[in-house]
């Protein structure tokens, strides 16, 4: 399959219109077309179900979000909403529900935003489309991946941008699935980057990823960053965001017992969580929750084949240590209580075909923490190391045995995180905890980040390696060096059969394996 990559400007045209871009996120009310409000990066959708879901636009200057929404892209039918506002405090950032749209259907909208002090002027409109979820059995494919302008790698004009986004846009398909570090609020860029080929990777910069951010501010314009990208902005108007978040949009491995290294002068881990936090909800089209503002975990239905279990493992997490608690209290938490409870009743209830269960860390893969005072090394995910399941591994032992005993099938889970692709089939008979039924769990990424050389495998849930590729050992890779990872599922409505596929930044397919639906 080709891959549409958005590359029809020259770096000089591409920078001019950066820079214009970039002055919004420094000082929204410069740049005005005509004086008139503008949507400053690009509309999102998010969150969709069979009669709803979530679109998002910035403005750059107090207004009213006006929104229209018809089922034909000539908008002849059109619906108009209610106008909401887009205020200062969330950095003229608004997200509308829509609501009583038919199941099945390709939904067309537009935004525009209209100027709160004069209300007769109001701005040209950005157009987006979705297709909400199916209510019959129809064919259902969603793309995944996380990690994104990581490790220095901004978005570079000669080398395309972020070019997964075009990959994954090429295959239409019904969603994304962000897995997390949707930005590297800890990371800063340079300028020049000179590559191991003696070519060099030109950053666009703004100037608040010159530091790490440690105000609301700071961590907004980090996401607005990546809204630069022509790529990106292409890809949201037209694929809705199932969207979670892990550690970077916050700081490199944070818990509760973060120590901040000397870069930051704020010293409150809590209070740098926070503004990350309202940040991230600001800027993606995610659902909030009314008993829980703020929450990340929920649970999206997508048709009678498919429900998908948007997991939080870092609001509730104990503090990374160790991990080797033999009894389950809050220092083990990963999940918490109430999520795995909520998880447990989610998975019980579902009646789709497959449950899809998206985590930002694998499972079996061992991501060390090192402590800032030279203690060690401590663990960042689940996975600490051969032998019963400890620490934070006691959550997935309880939740792995629940689904046997409840004889919950069909679930897979897709995560990202590491840096590289790979397949993990869980066999109970190679487990050293063996109470559960066998499934699968995918790794898919960077999208758009310096490339992992592989980590180690802890075995007390019996994962088989059946595809993996990684960086290297030792080296240091670009997005241009093409290890850059996403993953495709497609589910065949007449037959419910899962295809999963591994592929590159160029499309290629990797790897690819088809699941037969167990039928209860």
């Amino acid at each position: 399959m080709k891959v549409r990559r958005f590359r029809g400007i020259s770096r000089r045209r591409f920078i001019k219109h950066a820079a214009g871009a970039a002055a919004l996120v420094a000082m929204p009310y410069l740049s005005r077309a005509a004086d008139r409000p503008l949507v400053s990066h690009g509309v999102q959708s998010g969150d969709v179900s069979a009669d709803s879901g979530v679109v998002w636009a910035r403005a750059d200057r107090p207004s009213q979000m006006l929104v229209e929404v018809a089922t034909t892209e000539s908008f002849s039918n059109a619906r108009a909403l209610p106008p909401i506002a887009a205020l200062p405090e969330s950095d003229f950032t608004a997200k509308m529900l829509l609501e009583n749209l038919p199941p099945g259907q390709e939904i067309f909208y537009r935004v525009k935003f209209r100027d709160l002090s004069h209300p007769d002027i109001s701005g040209e409109a950005a157009s987006g489309r979705f297709r909400t979820a199916p209510a019959d059995w129809r064919d259902v494919s969603f793309v995944w991946g996380g990690d994104v302008a990581g490790q220095g790698w901004g978005i570079n004009p000669d080398d395309g941008g972020m070019v997964s986004f075009a990959a994954m846009h090429s295959h239409r398909p019904d969603f994304f699935i962000h897995s997390g570090d949707t930005i590297y609020a800890d990371g800063v860029f340079l300028p020049e980057v000179k590559l191991a080929n003696g070519k060099v990777w030109k950053n666009l910069m703004i100037p608040e990823k010159t530091k790490v951010a440690e105000t609301t501010d700071e961590f907004r314009a980090a996401h607005k960053y990546n809204l630069l990208d022509d790529n990106l902005r292409g890809f949201n108007a037209e694929v809705p965001i199932f969207v979670q978040w892990d550690d970077h949009e916050v700081v490199n491995n944070w818990s509760a017992s973060k120590q901040l290294p000397a870069a930051y002068k704020v010293r409150d881990i809590n209070l740098l969580a926070a503004r990350a936090s309202r940040a991230f909800h600001e800027m993606y089209p995610l659902r909030e929750s009314i008993a829980e503002p703020g929450r990340v975990y929920r649970t999206i239905p997508y048709g009678p084949h498919l429900d998908v279990f948007m997991l939080d493992e870092r609001s509730y997490r104990g503090p990374n240590g160790p991990n080797l608690q033999e009894t389950y209290g809050p220092d083990a938490y990963f999940l918490g209580p109430d999520q795995i409870a909520w998880l447990k009743r989610g998975l019980k209830a579902s009646r789709a075909t497959w449950k899809v269960i998206a985590s930002d860390m694998p499972l079996s893969l061992i991501v060390y923490n090192d402590y800032a005072d030279g203690r060690g090394r401590g663990s960042e995910a689940f996975a600490q190391g051969d032998g019963p399941p400890r620490g934070r591994e006691l959550e997935i032992a309880d939740l792995l045995r629940f689904m046997r005993d409840s004889n919950i099938a069909n679930t897979i889970w897709v995560t990202a995180d590491v840096h590289y692709a790979a397949a993990h089939y869980y066999n109970p008979n190679k487990a050293q905890f063996q109470e559960f039924m066998p499934f699968w769990e995918f790794v898919a990424g960077p999208l758009h980040a310096g490339t992992g050389s592989g980590n180690e495998l802890d075995h007390t849930f019996g994962p088989e390696v059946r595809f993996v590729k990684a960086a290297p050992a030792g080296a240091v890779l670009s997005p241009s060096d093409g290890y850059q990872f996403f993953g495709h599922v497609r589910i065949d409505g007449a037959s419910g059969q899962m295809t999963v596929t591994l592929r590159d930044r160029n499309d290629v397919a990797l790897w690819s394996t088809t699941l037969d639906p167990k039928v209860n």
